[in-house]
Parts: C-alpha cells; sequence; structure tokens
C-alpha cells in the first residue's frame, strides 16, 4: 500500500532512518563504554524497543508505571521508571516484579524512599532505586550543593527492602541552550555534578554502582562525561524539528514525518491543512536561533526540501493554519509531508504508526503505549 492512496492526517516512520538513528546511537555508547537505556516514551512500542535492544540495548526507560506494564506485558524485563513514583503504587510494582521484571524507579525524597522501603517490608523482593539529582534543569532531583543531598543518599542507601543503585540526572535545560558550545558546558557541568555527589558518598561508605545521564541533545558528549556508566537518550530514535535546531542531527536524518492534506486556500497568503492539534503538537521548536511555526513543511511527498516560506502558525483541533507566498504551489488536494516539533508528543497523539520504505507502508505499528501517563 502506498501512503498515496490512505486518508490523511496519519504518521509515518521512515524505516531506514529509524534503524541507522537506532545503531548510530549504540554505536556511540558503545565506543564510550556505556551502557545505553534509551526512553521508550518516544516511541510507545515494544516493537521498536526491541529494535533497540536487539542493537545492544540493555533495556529502556518508561515515563510512568503504566508504559511500564505494557512493555512488560509485551515481555520486555529491564524497565526502567526515571520518575519520582509514589509508595500508593506499590501493588502494580510488587505484581512486575513478582514477575521477573527488573524493575528501577528514582526518589529525590528520603520520606518518599521510607515509604516505599514499608511497601516492601515482608517482602522477598527488592525494589532498586536510584537517587535523582538536580544537574541544572530544575524539575526533579536533590539539589547538589545542599548538606542534605548526601544525607538523602545515606538514608535512602540504608533503607530495608530497597537495593541503592546510585545517581540519575537528567539535563533537560540542553534543549534550552543557545548554542552546540553550550550543551558541551551543560554535559560538562553535569558529570561534575554527580562525579562530585558520588565521591562524597563512597568517602561516607555508600556504593554508588551507576551514574545515569540522559538527554538527547547532550548525548554526543558522552565520550566527555568520565565516570557515567548509563546513557538514557529517548528522541533520537525519530528525532524533529527540534533537535535539527539543536544541532543533534541532519534534517534527512529525522524519520518521523505527519503526511497532510491541504484542505482550503481561503486566501493567497493562508493554506489550511488537516493536521490539527489532534497530530501536530502544540510545542514550539526550541534551537539556537528564531524558530517559528508548528513543523516544517515539505511541499509535497517527493521532494527532499522543505519550504521555508511555509509557516504554520496556529493550530486548533483540525486545521493547521500556514502563512504562505502568493506564489505557493499549494491547492486544496495537495499532500504535504511535515516534520514536527517534538516527536514524542505527536507519538502519543497517533494509535498506529506507519513505518514506510519509499512512499510504501512496509507495516504498521501500533502505539501500545499510548495515553499511559498514570
Amino acid at each position: 500500500m502506498n501512503i498515496r492512496e490512505l486518508p490523511t492526517p496519519f504518521v509515518t516512520i521512515d524505516h531506514a532512518r529509524v534503524r541507522a538513528n537506532i545503531a548510530t546511537m549504540q554505536a556511540l555508547a558503545s565506543s564510550a563504554g556505556v551502557r545505553l537505556r534509551p526512553h521508550a516514551k518516544t516511541h510507545k512500542s515494544p516493537v521498536i524497543a526491541r529494535w533497540q535492544i536487539e542493537a545492544g540495548a540493555v533495556g529502556i526507560c518508561c515515563a510512568k508505571l503504566a508504559e511500564a506494564e505494557v512493555f512488560a506485558d509485551a515481555g520486555i524485563t529491564n524497565i526502567r521508571v526515571p520518575y519520582p513514583v509514589n509508595p500508593v503504587n506499590a501493588d502494580r510494582v510488587r505484581a512486575m516484579l513478582s514477575r521477573g521484571v527488573e524493575l528501577s524507579i528514582i526518589v529525590d525524597d528520603a520520606r518518599v524512599a521510607g515509604g516505599w522501603s514499608e511497601a516492601m517490608a515482608g517482602s522477598a523482593l527488592k525494589l532498586d532505586v536510584l537517587v535523582k539529582v538536580d544537574v541544572g534543569f530544575h524539575r526533579c532531583g536533590v539539589d547538589p550543593e545542599s548538606p542534605r543531598a548526601i544525607e538523602t543518599i545515606k538514608e535512602v542507601s540504608s533503607l530495608p527492602g530497597l537495593n541503592f543503585r546510585g545517581l540519575l540526572s537528567h539535563a533537560g535545560h540542553s534543549y534550552t541552550a543557545a548554542s552546540v558550545h553550550d550543551i558541551a558546558a551543560i554535559a560538562e557541568q553535569e558529570i561534575m555534578i554527580l562525579r562530585t555527589l558520588a565521591a562524597q558518598a563512597r568517602s561516607a561508605g555508600i556504593t554508588i554502582e551507576e551514574i545515569s545521564v540522559g538527554s538527547t541533545p547532550s548525548s554526543r558528549f558522552i565520550k566527555m562525561q568520565t565516570g557515567v556508566t548509563e546513557m538514557r537518550p529517548g528522541n533520537y530514535v525519530f528525532f524533529d524539528r527540534t533537535q535539527v535546531e539543536l544541532g543533534s542531527t541532519p534534517l534527512e536524518q529525522c524519520a518521523m514525518h505527519v503526511i497532510a492534506t491541504v484542505v482550503s486556500r481561503p486566501v493567497a497568503s493562508r493554506v489550511i491543512f488537516d493536521a490539527g492539534s489532534k497530530t501536530l503538537t502544540t510545542d514550539t521548536a526550541r534551537g539556537f536561533g528564531a524558530v517559528t511555526g508548528h513543523g516544517l513543511v515539505f511541499p509535497d511527498l517527493d521532494t527532499t526540501m522543505p519550504m521555508g516560506s511555509i509557516a504554520i502558525e496556529r493550530l486548533s483541533e483540525e486545521h493547521a493554519v500556514a502563512r504562505v507566498l502568493p506564489d505557493c504551489p499549494l491547492r486544496p488536494g495537495d499532500r504535504v509531508r511535515i516534520v514536527p516539533n517534538h516527536a514524542c508528543v505527536v507519538t502519543n497523539l497517533a494509535n498506529e504508526l506507519l513505518l514506510v520504505d519509499g512512499g510504501d507502508v512496509v507495516e504498521r505499528i501500533a502505539v501500545d503505549a499510548r495515553g499511559k501517563n498514570y
């Protein structure tokens, strides 16, 4: 079946590109002597997770427990949830552990860790935990400059029922960097913070087996992050417009495209596509320069160059409203390809991803973990 025969909008994944992206990141991790644990929230598919594991990944990350349950049901048994999971979910965690899933979570609060210790009491099972460290993103994580950080690590490492593994971070502020140099500086600061905290913990007699980092923009600098044992990029499997603008990838390695149809050209300066906020993310693109619009538009299904003069300025549920030049050739019925600003959100909006070779659909990949946000 050819993509020209299908009703729009829909999401395609280029088979050659996704496989190349998987192989390239695995080669980078392997050359650095670091374990690769991809974040599966980008694709939400056990099919693609298995491709990553077959290429050499040690396991996967999931955003929430419900995602982890989907992948565990599909037979993937090494899963990390780098999210502050509350002990109210203990029954679900114990259920996965009892099935042989190697599950780990993060904590950044000794009281929460204590709740997990109580939840595991009386069980032969042990829960692997890492302490999340705030390396500059200022979201979750212990403050490494506070004396309380090492105290939290001490408390967590001593709790029964828990198997303390080490430290974990996410340099999410790399997405707001102004240059590649700034991303390199963020990666350097990240490992300096983690190494310093790990050294303090070891001096206190605490074993630190793992130091885990995760961010697609900063992953290119993994070889300079001496001491890291694991990297957790996710977006690299597809890439998107934001990653292009951050210099993480050339445009030709973006594997995800939204295929849409022009449904209206009411005036010369405006074109309407049928891929609104239910298909394209409302996320704005980030990058080193001024980046506008809700995606990068290729004016037909065959061209290899986007048309920069087409700017998707706003989205409603079923409409993408684009500003164009009067000489833009698009007319109602024409089809376009769009590289989205944020691939992970687009995946969560789709029931399936169409794996394509050229214009031919070779497989329909169900987004099995779609909507598993709990």
